[in-house]
């Protein structure tokens, strides 16, 4: 998180979105992006006085008619988080299974479904599930502390617990976070996907357990003298 040439390259991934001009709680937005901007963020992130800001939140239209709340962070905050999802992408990645396709790079429906024409050749069960809000349910403590079990950097998981916590502004008035995590923030895909790789290790651990052959039972009457 503190190598300038990371903070370079999070804004060639993020200037190119229509986002990138749109103002969070502050003035702050991808015009004003410099050298100097990066120099302070990285001594902020050093010395931990780094402090995410509310994201501000707006609301628009579904398809459905229903009204879709939208949180825009600063673009600093921005920043950090498209520099910390390029580092938990790199060691994540390899990890994830590969029946896997969700916010992933490269991956999609179509690759979900391309996987399940070549491999399929029919099925005995299934298991059917529905995450209702996903985002907004992910508990805070259960991430990180699934996040603490493979990076051990003290500094990085305070990191993410201060995104976890920033909270939002609606109507300029300040809402805490308790749970999920930023309200489409930058990290919140590959938060969820980290989140739900541990349900999809256990379904695949269901799937081997439920297909493997039942052992012989042994019948002493039948032993051969």
């Amino acid at each position: 998180m503190l190598r300038p040439d990371l903070y370079y390259q999070a804004y060639q991934n993020l200037y190119a979105n229509n986002g990138a001009s749109t103002r969070g709680v502050n003035e702050d937005t991808a015009d004003g992006f410099s050298k100097a901007k990066i120099e302070r963020i990285i001594k902020t992130l050093s010395d931990e006085t780094y402090t995410p800001h509310p994201a501000r939140r707006t609301y628009i239209y579904k398809k459905s008619g229903k009204m879709r709340p939208l949180g825009i962070p600063t673009f600093a905050d921005k920043l950090v988080q498209e520099v910390l999802r390029m580092i938990l992408e790199a060691v994540y990645e390899p990890v994830f299974l590969d029946c896997s396709h969700g916010f992933r790079p490269n991956r999609s429906c179509h690759t979900a479904l391309k996987s399940i024409k070549k491999g399929f050749n029919g099925i005995r069960w299934f298991v059917e599930g529905d995450i209702k809000g996903c985002f907004d349910n992910i508990d805070h403590s259960a991430l990180v502390g699934i996040i603490n079990g493979k990076i051990k950097d003290a500094r990085l998981i305070k990191l993410i617990w201060k995104l976890l916590k920033a909270g939002y502004c609606e109507d300029w008035q300040y809402h805490m976070t308790y749970s999920g995590t930023p309200q489409d923030g930058i990290c919140s895909p590959i938060f969820a996907n980290i989140y739900l790789h541990e349900l999809d290790k256990f379904v695949v651990n269901l799937a081997r357990d439920f297909d493997k052959p039942k052992e012989k039972k042994f019948t002493p009457e039948y032993q051969m003298a």
